[in-house]
């Protein structure tokens, strides 16, 4: 567990929220507890490396309904643990589906809960680790002049050099002057890393 890792705690019981943060913040985890998701959901900050431990039944909105509307407005990727008093099995399944960590029942074990939170911690930085990484190469992508961007899709969509310049109304050559230019802006060596890229970043058509 890394210093800056956060727990965001969303519960509507007072008394399950301050036994939780003593827990959580004796164990030295940043927790940031709410009783209102809405508040949660007003603060909730993605760019804060951390994980959401939700409780399932809240009166206004309860935890997957949380879950939904991060993922539906932000975008979010938010690790999430669910949290419930009551063992039901098909919001589990529903909650398992939905990406969530995992289901603990009420009372909440502490080896439970922490090995969800090391899980979930693993998780968060492995997904900042490649949003990071698409990041770098949607910069690389986005030196590219409009024509190499042509040339990129029609190599993705593998025609051959003398297709591309037919398509494009220039000389084989040209095109292979693009392409060679294309490749060492986005610093890589093959086709295949060109079609791995393109795929991650969803270029190909």
């Amino acid at each position: 567990m890394t210093d800056m890792f956060t727990v965001y705690l969303v519960d509507d019981d007072p008394g399950v929220l301050k036994a939780l943060s003593r827990l959580l913040r004796a164990k030295g985890y940043d927790v940031k507890p709410y009783s209102s998701p809405q508040v949660f959901l007003e603060e909730h900050d993605e760019a804060i490396p951390g994980c959401a431990v939700l409780d399932v039944s809240m009166p206004d909105l309860d935890g997957l309904e949380i879950q939904d509307v991060l993922t539906a407005v932000s975008g979010s990727h938010r690790p999430v643990v669910f949290v419930t008093g009551k063992g039901d099995i098909p919001t589990s399944v529903r909650a398992m589906k939905a990406g969530a960590i995992d289901f603990l029942t009420k009372p909440v074990k502490e080896q439970e809960l922490f090995e969800a939170l090391s899980r979930a911690e693993a998780m968060d930085a492995e997904l900042r680790r490649l949003r990071s990484e698409l990041d770098v190469m949607r910069a690389k992508v986005g030196t590219l002049t409009p024509r190499e961007r042509e040339v990129l899709t029609h190599v993705v969509a593998g025609r051959l050099n003398k297709q591309i310049a037919g398509e494009l109304g220039t000389v084989e050559k040209t095109i292979k002057v693009h392409r060679s230019r294309m490749m060492e802006k986005l610093g890589l060596r093959t086709v295949a890393d060109l079609v791995r890229m393109a795929e991650k970043l969803k270029l190909s058509k």
